[in-house]
C-alpha cells in the first residue's frame, strides 16, 4: 500500500436511479451560452454559423448532491443560479462524430452552476480566466443519475423557481448545439470518460440569491434538482 502525506480525497460519485452502485465523477464539463436568449441577456449574443461552442471546468470537489444546504460563498455581492440539463457519459469517445453520440451517453441529471456573477463578469471584462466566478466550493448541484442508456434528449422543458416563483423557463430543444453536437464538438479536444458530466448550458432568466432562498428546478422526463443556499460562513 502507498503511503500519503495526508489521506488522499474520496471518490466523488453521485447515486443512481435504482442502482445500488454510485457513479464515480471523473470531470465536469459545462458549455457557455448555449441559449440564445441567455447569450443575449449576457450582452453576449451567439452567431452559430461562424463560432463553436465553447467550455470551461469545474474541480470534482464543487460538486454537491441536490437537496443540500450551501453556505453563501465568500467574496461576492451577486450570487447566481443556473438551471441546466446535465449529461453523463459512460463509455471512452474521441472525436465521435454525431451520429454516434447517442453510444457515449449513460444518462442525464438536472444540475445548477451556481456562479459568482460579479467577479465572472470582471473577469471577462479584463480578459481574464473565469475561476474565481465559477469554479465555486459547492457550486455544481447536480441529482441522481437517471439511467437512459444511448437515449438523445432533444426536446424537454426546463425550469427553475426561487421560492416558488419560477425565474427561468424554456426547452432543451432552444439548445444552439443540441447534446450531439456537444459530444462531437467536446469530443474534438478531449478523450471522454465514463464519468464525464457535462452541463449542457442554462436559458436565460439567470439572477442572483441571498442566504435563506430555496432553488428549485426541473427538467421534464429526467429529474427535479434543489438547493438551499445558507447563511455565509
Amino acid at each position: 500500500m502507498t503511503p500519503y502525506l495526508f489521506n488522499p480525497p474520496a471518490v466523488q460519485s453521485l447515486p443512481i436511479r435504482g442502482k445500488q452502485e454510485q457513479f464515480p465523477i471523473n470531470r465536469l464539463f459545462f458549455v457557455g451560452r448555449n441559449y440564445h436568449a441567455h447569450a443575449v441577456e449576457m450582452g453576449r449574443p451567439v452567431d452559430k454559423s461562424v463560432e463553436r461552442p465553447f467550455y470551461f471546468t469545474k474541480s470534482r470537489d464543487t460538486l454537491v448532491l441536490s437537496g443540500a444546504t450551501v453556505a453563501y460563498p465568500p467574496e461576492t455581492k451577486n450570487y447566481n443560479f443556473e438551471m441546466e440539463l446535465v449529461v453523463a457519459i459512460g463509455a471512452e469517445g474521441f472525436r465521435v462524430s454525431q451520429e454516434d453520440a447517442h453510444k457515449v451517453i449513460y444518462g442525464y441529471a438536472a444540475g445548477l452552476d451556481m456562479t459568482r456573477r460579479d467577479i465572472q463578469l470582471v473577469a471577462r471584462d479584463k480578459g481574464r480566466p473565469w475561476d474565481l466566478g465559477k469554479d465555486v466550493e459547492q457550486s455544481s448541484v447536480c441529482t441522481e443519475i437517471v439511467p437512459m442508456e444511448g437515449v438523445i434528449i432533444d426536446q424537454a422543458d426546463i425550469a427553475l423557481q426561487v421560492n416558488g416563483d419560477t425565474k427561468q423557463h424554456s426547452n432543451v430543444d432552444k439548445l444552439i448545439w443540441n447534446v450531439r453536437e456537444i459530444i462531437a464538438d467536446l469530443s474534438q479536444f478531449y478523450h471522454l470518460q465514463p464519468g464525464d458530466l457535462i452541463y449542457t448550458g442554462t436559458p436565460e432568466g439567470v439572477g442572483a440569491v441571498v442566504p435563506g432562498d430555496k432553488i428549485t428546478g426541473q427538467v421534464e422526463g429526467v429529474a427535479e434538482v434543489s438547493l438551499t443556499v445558507g447563511a455565509p460562513e
